[in-house]
């Protein structure tokens, strides 16, 4: 074909057009990216300033120290002879590594529960057919769209009664209480698996649990990872229900909670604004590696559950 007669054709008008629209998308995406990592990047570089105080001069530290990581796990006072002596980890005034071990506490139990709770209501309302079925759908549909903290009253006086409150054991129920609600997503997952599959175990002799510990849920890895996510990042980053339901025991306290407090008043900004930087990128970084190395399955839970029930 001649070059000139192509230049001119209705294909390289598109072609050209088709280019231009993907380096204009390319540059807002960029754009775009610098400005979601642009704060990331930030909180890191500052977690780094050796300098005191909440004031940073430059966004590259021109003091880099690993002072406020140690700071976290091992804090100092002044005795009264002006030395400075280590603090026992008892005896902390804000207690990171306990903090932390809360935290992975009451996130890993509340994982557990609700991704069973979940998988087991999604796989009801998706094999079984019973009496006021699709009423519960709908029910589960617009709870849903009313968020947890709206109820905190009333779930703070319930667990007030029932002397669960100050406790983590009380805000692992309260997280993992209305998980079965997130159940949309799971079960147009298993809507997906073929029927066939349970019609072909039950002339086997097989009942609904073995069905669904030994057969659907080895398939459905997928939306078992991205339950958990899901389930997991919940308790890892809440502040909202700890800061009602926890006490003023630092010792009792999940990160989200702890670091908010290192920051509260004028006394502790100064002194703890960079080691609350530094907490923050330590407690970011499980999360980011665990999603990361999931990701294949949390996309894949997605994609496999986005269809009408």
């Amino acid at each position: 074909m001649n070059t000139t007669n192509f230049q001119n054709s209705p294909q390289a008008g598109y072609a050209a057009k088709r280019k231009a629209a993907n380096t204009a998308i390319y540059i807002i995406l960029a754009v775009l990216g610098v400005i979601w990592l642009f704060p990331i990047i930030w909180l890191i570089l500052t977690s780094f300033d050796g300098e005191t105080g909440a004031v940073t001069r430059s966004l590259i530290p021109t003091n880099w120290s690993f002072n406020n990581y140690i700071k976290l796990f091992v804090q100092y006072e002044t005795d009264a002879n002006g030395n400075e002596v280590q603090v026992a980890a008892d005896a902390m005034q804000f207690p990171y590594m306990q903090w932390i071990l809360n935290t992975l506490f009451v996130a890993v139990c509340s994982c557990v529960i609700s991704t069973l709770l979940v998988l087991m209501v999604s796989y009801t309302f998706s094999r079984l057919r019973f009496k006021s079925r699709k009423t519960f759908l709908n029910m589960g549909l617009i709870l849903g769209m009313f968020p947890g903290f709206m109820s905190m009253v009333a779930v703070y006086a319930i667990m007030k009664v029932l002397g669960l409150t100050n406790s983590l054991i009380g805000l692992i129920i309260v997280y993992s209480a209305g998980a079965g609600l997130g159940y949309q997503v799971a079960k147009g997952f298993f809507d997906t698996i073929p029927h066939a599959l349970d019609e072909a175990a039950k002339i086997d002799g097989a009942t609904r649990h073995q069905i669904f510990w030994q057969i659907i849920l080895p398939l459905s890895k997928p939306i078992i990872v991205y339950t958990a996510l899901t389930t997991f990042m919940g308790p890892w980053g809440d502040y909202i229900f700890v800061s009602y339901f926890m006490d003023q025991n630092p010792y009792g306290w999940t990160v989200a909670r702890g670091l908010y407090e290192m920051i509260d008043n004028k006394e502790n900004i100064n002194e703890w604004f960079k080691p609350f930087c530094a907490g923050a990128v330590i407690i970011a970084i499980p999360i980011t590696t665990l999603f990361l190395i999931m990701q294949r399955f949390y996309v894949g839970g997605m994609t496999g559950g986005a269809v009408k029930g």
